[in-house]
């Protein structure tokens, strides 16, 4: 995290005449400042204190540094393609399109998503055909998710059939891709891993179907606090879009 500097604006200072300098009347220290003087020397804990308060006086108009800001909800949504098609036998699994009712399905679940007002800032998805196609249908109905970066992650297909390695797979992810200011992340995947990192990272037993999404939320100041913060089972589980009937809630 990058400090916040206040940067101050010296001006020029014209130069003094030096008859007028022997007009000035010599300044000689009181009493009382050459004893707080011998007390900071003698104790040098109240310079650091001065210090201290000085460094945290807020500057007008400037915003707070990233450590002195509050934390704020970090929401993640746990995406799963939609149905894919098996019309083509002889076609890789990674190469599999959607089937007419995946490709419904993720229209009913992005005009969700837009409704409930979560609409990602980053999305990390696979690279998989099922996936790409259901994100570009979500681009299609639900105009804010253009807006947002995108970046597809190929490690995001396999890592999703190795028993009990997704949920620290995508921790380091989008703790890789994120920054500060990005609220709302949607990972794109497969199961059995996002159904398994749901469960881990709420605690809760989540069963994710084709286009189900699993709403997580958690709070901190960077995303790498979040997950430090809330661990396996902290996340708050708000709730599961489906397709096929309105918000399952927690």
């Amino acid at each position: 995290m990058n400090a916040v500097l206040a940067v101050c604006n010296i001006g020029i200072v014209e130069p003094i005449s030096t008859s007028l300098i022997s007009t000035f009347p010599v300044w000689r220290p009181k009493a009382s400042i050459i004893r707080f003087r011998r007390r900071r020397r003698r104790y040098p804990s109240i310079r650091l204190l001065a210090r201290a308060s000085l460094a945290t006086e807020p500057v007008e108009g400037q915003a707070p540094s990233p450590s002195e800001s509050e934390s704020v909800a970090r929401r993640l949504i746990l995406l799963r393609h939609a149905e894919s098609s098996w019309e083509r036998p002889s076609l890789r699994d990674h190469d599999r399109p959607l089937s007419k009712a995946g490709q419904a399905d993720a229209v009913i679940v992005s005009y969700k998503l837009q409704q409930l007002g979560w609409i990602p800032q980053l999305i990390l998805s696979s690279d998989a055909v099922r996936t790409r196609e259901t994100l570009k249908i979500m681009q299609e109905q639900a105009p804010a998710f253009l807006d947002a970066e995108v970046r597809f992650i190929s490690s995001f297909y396999s890592i999703a059939a190795m028993d009990g390695q997704t949920a620290e797979h995508l921790q380091q992810i989008i703790c890789r891709y994120s920054r500060d200011e990005i609220l709302t992340i949607m990972c794109m995947g497969h199961n059995r891993g996002w159904e398994e990192a749901a469960s881990m990272f709420t605690g809760a037993s989540v069963e994710l179907k084709t286009c189900n999404a699993a709403l997580l939320e958690a709070t901190g100041k960077t995303w790498e606090e979040a997950f430090a913060l809330a661990g396996l089972g902290g996340w708050k589980l708000q709730g599961i879009v489906k397709p096929s009937s309105s918000l399952e809630k927690f």
